[in-house]
């Protein structure tokens, strides 16, 4: 081989090795940059190419693909009854998504590797890729009566729902919602200039406030010091004796916590079950010194208190608060000072306590199944945590029927049912009216639904503790009525 020829050839061999780097330098090393340059359309328009699938709570689609006329966007995003499940399903934007439409993203659409073998087989058979479809927990009943009864109060606030011995959630709603629709179009112009008005609004729309947001719990923790209280000692019961002072001095402090509007608890001395029913502060102040800040602490984490959690979608953490001094620890255990928790966490307490002292892991996806309607995969319940003997349990349930029965939550009863509740005010620190609680569970004797509601700045003047119970038990009883078909 003559010079001539050999030069060529090496030059030919060096510049398909420089071709080689350099598809490698793009296909692997700068692959990611490349695919989230905002020049690249090709993404843009391959999330409108698929078919994503369904999502579906008790058989009723509530966000599927339609197809279009439109050469550049084959399918579209809709969503059935938009603003009643906005936060269940989220939204599929040219950009981004939310709740399930993110969280179950991959199975939508039909990238998972679960989905390899359905993969595989269409295009075996020359069929398109269609996505999964995801069926959540929710029951369309009880999200209804949940979204209306939450709607005519007038005011920003949270209903969940939960199946106590699965976990499963059977109940979403987050006040003032939106419309996914508005933010799921092809038109990135109109998609973000709606996003970013939504994101500005001060009541907060896009907030799913069931679990994305902490409160004070107000007197919806009772249950919790409470709980703690009976398992420090099981000789306890509804009838022990506690005190309860009209006015409960705080340890080096010059001030007394005194019980709901200044009242009097009882004679000095009362029953637990007195206690709870008429929700004192006083007593339950008390007590949360008695057992002392890491007691306290035990206690909320047993009821999975500042555990990570993902429903799918990521949970705030609730916390206690801080360790401090002992007019902290009280004023923590009638649920204010730092205390601060989800209305999940509150849903799952009251969940706790219904299902024999066993906390369930809460989910909201029940089965996934691929295009042809076959089973990729399924929720297995999952206990995650045990607060409290069954023992307790069983003395705490009989507690929370009395105060529907005969305290701070009658407006919660529900004909021929055993309802078991607690009322909450919890008092806010920008000066705003404070927030109206409640937590339940029924029936009491074989629970089938656990709940949390908040009502933001939706106390009542009504008298003594009334107030959490004048304006959320009754969304709690039409939540009730809906998952017990009364």
């Amino acid at each position: 081989m003559n010079k001539t020829l050999k030069r060529a050839a090496v030059a030919c061999l060096v510049m398909f090795a420089l071709l080689m780097i350099n598809v490698n330098i793009l296909q692997a090393v700068r692959a990611e940059e490349l695919s989230g340059d905002s020049r690249n359309t090709r993404n843009y328009y391959a999330r409108y190419a698929i078919e994503r699938g369904r999502i579906v709570a008790g058989g009723k689609v509530i966000a599927q693909s339609v197809e279009t006329e439109s050469k550049r966007f084959r399918f579209v995003r809709e969503y059935p009854d938009a603003k009643l499940y906005a936060h269940v399903t989220g939204f599929f934007s040219p950009e981004s998504e939310s709740a399930i439409e993110k969280s179950e993203n991959d199975l939508l659409d039909g990238s998972s590797a679960d989905l390899l073998l359905r993969r595989g087989i269409d295009l075996f058979t020359g069929e398109p890729t269609k996505g999964a479809n995801v069926e959540v927990t929710i029951n369309p009943k009880a999200q209804k009566a949940a979204y209306d009864a939450l709607r005519n109060s007038g005011k920003r606030g949270a209903v969940i729902a939960l199946d106590p011995k699965s976990g499963a959630i059977l109940a979403m709603v987050s006040l003032p919602t939106y419309d996914p629709t508005e933010l799921s179009g092809t038109d990135k112009g109109k998609v973000f200039t709606r996003y970013d008005e939504l994101a500005k609004e001060k009541s907060q729309p896009l907030l799913n406030r069931t679990i994305g947001q902490t409160y004070p719990p107000g007197s919806t923790f009772k249950v919790v010091t409470m709980a703690a209280y009976l398992e420090d000692d099981s000789s306890r019961g509804p009838d022990t004796n506690v005190d309860a002072p009209q006015r409960l001095p705080l340890p080096n402090t010059t001030i007394s916590l005194p019980n709901y509007g200044g009242a009097a608890c009882g004679s000095g001395s009362v029953t637990l079950t007195f206690a709870l029913e008429k929700s004192c502060n006083t007593p339950f102040g008390k007590m949360g010194m008695e057992l002392g800040y890491d007691k306290m602490k035990e206690q909320t984490e047993k009821f999975g208190m500042g555990q990570q959690i993902a429903v799918p979608m990521s949970v705030a953490e609730s916390d206690f608060g801080p360790k401090e001094d002992q007019a902290a620890v009280a004023m923590a255990s009638i649920g204010q000072r730092s205390n601060r928790m989800t209305p999940l966490q509150m849903a799952m307490i009251a969940a706790g306590i219904a299902n024999d002292g066993a906390v369930m892991k809460p989910y909201l996806v029940n089965k996934i199944t691929d295009a042809k309607g076959d089973t990729v995969d399924e929720a297995k319940p999952e206990e995650l945590s045990e607060a409290v003997s069954s023992e307790t349990a069983g003395k705490l349930r009989d507690m929370m029927v009395s105060v529907v029965n005969n305290g701070t939550a009658n407006l919660a009863q529900v004909p021929g049912v055993q309802v078991a509740g607690k009322t909450g005010t919890a008092e806010t620190a920008d000066g705003q009216p404070p927030h109206a609680w409640f937590i339940s569970f029924a029936p009491a004797e074989d629970p089938k639904v656990a709940l949390a509601i908040i009502v933001e700045s939706g106390a009542a003047n009504v008298g003594a503790e009334a107030t959490g119970g004048h304006t959320a038990a009754p969304i709690a009883k039409a939540v009730l009525e809906a998952v017990l078909n009364k």
